[in-house]
C-alpha cells in the first residue's frame, strides 16, 4: 500500500478515535473552531487548550517522522498565507454558527440534517474556489 494512503487511513482513524473519545468523556463535539475560540476566553480551558496543543504537536510530529512527503504542498505555501486562510475559515464558520470539522466529522456521523446540508455546501464552495483560483493564478 502506498505511504500516502497509509498516512491518510491512520490520520482518519485517529481523528475518529479522538472525536469519539471527546464525545464520550466530555459530551462535546470536535468542532475545532469552537474549541479554539472558547479555549482563549471561556470555560473548560484546560481540555480545550490541550486539544488545540495536540493538533499542533501531532502535525509537527507527523512531519518529523514521515518527512516532507506528509505535507509536500505546504513547502511552497507561505506560512502567513496558511495562517490567514485558517483564521478566515474560523471566522466564517463562527459567523455561520457551525464548524467544518464539527459538521464534517461529528455531524455526518450522527446523521445531523444541518450537517447533511452544510457539508455539501462548504465542500462545493471550496471546490469552486480552488477551480477559480487555478484559472486566475
Amino acid at each position: 500500500m502506498q505511504p500516502a494512503i497509509v498516512s491518510a487511513l491512520a490520520g482518519g482513524a485517529l481523528i475518529g478515535l479522538v472525536s469519539g473519545l471527546l464525545w464520550l468523556v466530555h459530551g462535546r463535539i470536535a468542532g475545532i473552531t469552537g474549541i479554539a475560540r472558547v479555549a482563549l476566553r471561556g470555560p473548560d480551558r484546560d481540555w480545550r487548550l490541550a486539544f488545540v496543543a495536540g493538533l499542533i504537536v501531532a502535525g509537527v510530529a507527523a512531519r518529523a517522522i514521515a518527512g516532507a512527503g506528509v505535507a509536500a504542498g505546504l513547502d511552497t505555501t507561505p506560512v502567513l498565507r496558511l495562517a490567514l486562510s485558517g483564521l478566515l475559515v474560523g471566522i466564517g464558520t463562527s459567523m455561520a454558527n457551525g464548524c467544518t470539522s464539527g459538521h464534517g466529522i461529528c455531524g455526518l456521523a450522527r446523521f445531523s440534517r444541518r450537517s447533511l446540508v452544510a457539508v455539501p455546501v462548504f465542500m462545493g464552495t471550496a471546490i469552486a474556489t480552488v477551480a477559480l483560483l487555478r484559472v486566475w493564478a
